[in-house]
């Protein structure tokens, strides 16, 4: 473990780049529900698509500077089942978070085509509307689950 002097500001950096990606995640489900029932499709498309640009670079950058901190202040902590499990859940969330980011430029590039596209390219967008939000919520999950499982590892 890093000594306490340089344990503080990493500690402190850690907890902001954890809640600026929670808060995002968290900003996102909201912003989703109100987009849907305020703005038409195009412009739905076209604010995701800059949304998802732009929280994409905040929320990775704050997701990576998370867990390498969380990973500096443990080093040194034996490799026992709450730490693998740590780290299994880690990288589960930076795969479903990967995944989340494919499919959401696959599904603005369908969504154009589907505006005035035939009947089953819209089936394809709402299966794909099912996908993205069961990948949302196994992010949060893990996050969650992240979350619960670094704390008892520092408790």
């Amino acid at each position: 473990m890093p000594p306490l002097a340089a344990s503080v500001p990493l500690v402190a950096v850690s907890a902001v780049a954890s809640a600026v990606w929670i808060g995002g995640l968290v900003a996102i489900f909201i912003v989703a529900r109100v987009a849907s029932a305020t703005l038409d499709q195009e412009q739905r498309i076209s604010f995701f698509r800059a949304l998802g640009r732009t929280y994409g670079i905040v929320g990775g950058v704050a997701l990576l500077v998370a867990l390498a901190g969380g990973a500096v202040l443990l080093d040194g902590h034996p490799w026992d089942v709450l730490l693998i499990a740590t780290a299994i859940v880690a990288g589960a969330l930076v795969a479903a978070t990967i995944a989340g980011i494919a499919q959401a430029r696959a599904m603005t590039r369908l969504r154009r085509r589907a505006i005035s596209g035939p009947t089953l390219l819209r089936e394809q967008v709402r299966r794909g509307a099912v996908i993205a939000a069961t990948l949302r919520g196994l992010i949060a999950l893990l996050t969650l689950t992240l979350v619960v499982l670094g704390s008892a590892l520092v408790a």
